[in-house]
């Protein structure tokens, strides 16, 4: 094993390896289609149904719902968060910030 690993955090390895980004971006997206995914079923939206809610296309729901898709805009996320009686919460916070409660008041909702 490699002692200069060792204590290393994985976001440590990601940033050494040029991938941060990328594969932040993936999960953020990953997460944001499960849980309108989850919404959906928890409230037995179809897709038809929840497309018709989002005044959009069925197409465009499953861009959203695809996890490998990052094609998805802030709109479209809007959207899909008031369908289901959500909101969509953003912010930008320092890249070597803690995010847990990072927005605060000032996030955009």
């Amino acid at each position: 094993m490699n002692d200069k690993l060792i204590g290393s955090s994985f976001d440590v390895f990601l940033i050494e390896e040029g991938i941060y980004e990328e594969v932040r971006r993936v999960a953020v997206k990953r997460v944001l289609a499960w849980q309108v995914s989850q919404a959906m079923e928890d409230q037995n939206i179809s897709k038809t149904a929840m497309a018709k809610k989002m005044r959009t296309s069925r197409s465009s729901l499953d861009r959203l719902l695809d996890a490998d898709n990052s094609s998805v805009t802030v709109q479209t996320l809007e959207k899909a968060a008031s369908a289901v009686d959500k909101r969509l919460v953003m912010c930008l916070v320092d890249k070597d910030a803690n995010v847990e409660g990072a927005c605060g008041d000032f996030a955009f909702a």
